[in-house]
């Protein structure tokens, strides 16, 4: 797991941007392991929140870890997730991380093979004293072999 990373801070330090980083290094195990936990763990949880990938969306954390990161465990063979290129950016208590993503999987039901490619963006919000991320936008397309 690779994630490289620069940033424009608006009084930040360097390990505000570390924490960021290790954060977003959670979420990708957590979706490769099909694991809430770090979702739980890191994703504020409050009404009103939203998730969303590629046009689909999850309303709040529950949705997001028992219809979206758990299930895919049950669906997808060798996924393999990487966030990249992470860029972040601080104003205060909020922040926001916007990255590359890939995304190569096989589904379990018909073999068929998943490659895809993207962005995504992460917004923070500084809680007691540690970032929470409280929304996700994901959008990636297939690769196509030219």
């Amino acid at each position: 797991m690779l994630l490289l990373a620069s940033s424009t801070s608006l009084l930040a330090d360097s390990g505000e941007e570390e924490q960021l980083i290790q954060i977003i290094a959670a979420v990708e195990v957590g979706w490769e392991t099909a694991d809430g936990t770090p979702f739980r763990e890191h994703f504020l949880d409050f009404h009103g929140a939203r998730y969303i990938e590629s046009g689909g969306q999850n309303s709040g954390l529950d949705d997001l870890v028992h219809h979206h990161v758990e299930p895919e465990g049950d669906v997808l063979d060798s996924l393999d997730l990487t966030f990249s290129n992470v860029e972040t950016h601080f104003e205060g208590d909020f922040a926001w991380a916007i990255a590359d993503v890939e995304v190569e999987a096989v589904v379990k039901s018909d073999g068929r093979r998943i490659h895809n490619r993207g962005y995504e963006t992460f917004l923070f919000r500084r809680i007691d004293g540690e970032w929470k991320v409280v929304h996700t936008h994901s959008s990636t397309r297939p690769v196509r072999s030219d």
